[in-house]
């Protein structure tokens, strides 16, 4: 077991509060996470903004006016082409999630990293919570370059300049599925740590070859897990950081194999769990 678990609220803390908004962040604080899982996509206005799709997607948003939002049209409201008072007409937290019964309800729009990171910065400041640390997941996919976000090197660099920008790149790991988005990242921001997010079947050993470089993190899914993998890891000097570990089992299982962090819908639960192995 790691004497130090990497806990990391998942955008937030999902199972809680409205995925990627001020709320989730906070609540998370007062959770005690270590590190703040979120995602970011980029307007053509290269706003960075905490989302985990570039448009809004029909479990969690509701239109100006309660315009109603559902899977035969939610990739029309494209967030690319908006600005950001376009965007943040949108509420994203108040509609009922059907995976997240227990899930608090409540106001919520969009923020900005600019937004979360000094919101988040000053809740900590005034009630002496120590500093947290930042996951930030660049959320490419090639197909939708120019279409639902800007083309890869502007996106990366957008994203890695705003982290700089803030003062946080000693506390943030930028994350990403996209070889092509790590592999241009490590080399123009060689100062940055790189998290590989994985959930094909191929050996661990050869998507390390195919990134073509050790990352700070490999961040598989949960299932994905084995003791080679964790040997490999500690033999590499690799931090492992799976995803997205909920149910009590999985997380004490996850505990016990040795991993370095977990990121987590409930980290309410890895926190009262880990400090039960502590104990």
């Amino acid at each position: 077991m790691t004497t130090s678990l990497d806990i990391q609220g998942h955008r937030g803390c999902r199972g809680l509060r409205p995925e990627n908004t001020i709320p989730a962040f906070i609540r998370a604080i007062d959770i005690g996470v270590t590190t703040l899982e979120l995602d970011v996509v980029v307007n053509k206005h290269h706003d960075v903004i905490i989302s985990h799709e570039p448009f809004f997607n029909h479990e969690i948003s509701t239109g100006p006016n309660n315009e109603l939002i559902d899977t035969s049209n939610e990739k029309d409201f494209n967030m690319f082409p908006m600005t950001m008072q376009e965007i943040q007409q949108f509420d994203v937290g108040k509609k009922p999630h059907e995976r997240f019964p227990n899930q608090k309800k409540v106001a919520a729009i969009k923020p900005t990293l600019d937004e979360m990171v000094k919101q988040v910065e000053l809740y900590v400041f005034e009630n002496e919570y120590p500093l947290p640390l930042y996951n930030i997941e660049i959320k490419r996919n090639k197909k939708h370059d120019g279409i639902f976000h800007p083309e890869m090197t502007v996106f990366a660099d957008v994203v890695c300049n705003k982290v700089v920008e803030l003062g946080i790149d000693e506390r943030s790991t930028i994350q990403c599925f996209d070889v092509e988005t790590l592999q241009y990242v490590h080399k123009k921001y060689p100062e940055l740590k790189l998290v590989y997010l994985i959930q094909n079947t191929l050996p661990f050993e050869k998507n390390i070859s195919n990134l073509g470089f050790q990352p700070f993190v490999y961040s598989p899914y949960f299932k994905l897990v084995t003791e080679d993998l964790v040997n490999y890891c500690r033999k590499n000097n690799i931090k492992l950081i799976p995803w997205t570990v909920n149910s009590e089992s999985d997380i004490i299982s996850m505990i016990d194999i040795g991993v370095d962090g977990i990121i987590s819908d409930y980290p309410d639960r890895v926190v009262e769990l880990s400090q039960s192995k502590r104990g």
